[in-house]
């Protein structure tokens, strides 16, 4: 048993523990989820991007990820639990899923507060 301890006390020291911010675990997950990231088809930011063009028959056609960042948060939970054709399935928790959510909208808040403060300047202007 002592020696156990012997062999595990070390690793406890030299073992390194690392916190990240809800935001950097979303962004990871966004990144890499399950082996093919997010950001591959739909963009960085969830603006929707093709991903290849190619000739069917003579006609040209596309596929690409649509746009998720304006996505309602029903839709958006609703899409990553319904098998789609070219979208793989990842089996997400709903922990995760709302951490790819707060990931496409970390953005909204501020633009939200800026646009009611150029508002209410705008307002005073006017008075």
């Amino acid at each position: 048993m002592k020696y156990l301890i012997f062999l595990i006390f070390p690793y406890l020291l030299l073992s390194e523990t690392t916190f990240i911010t809800p935001m950097e675990y979303a962004s990871r997950l966004y990144k890499d989820p399950r082996g093919i990231g997010c950001q591959l088809c739909h963009g960085d930011k969830g603006e929707g991007k093709i991903v290849a063009e190619y000739k069917h028959k003579k006609i040209k056609k596309s596929f690409g990820g649509s746009t998720i960042n304006k996505l309602p948060y029903e839709v958006f939970y609703k899409a990553l639990n319904t098998r789609t054709d070219g979208m793989p399935r990842y089996f997400l928790t709903d922990r995760e899923i709302a951490s790819l959510y707060l990931f496409l909208h970390q953005n909204d808040e501020v633009k939200k507060t800026k646009e009611v403060k150029k508002t209410k300047k705008e307002k005073q202007v006017v008075k």
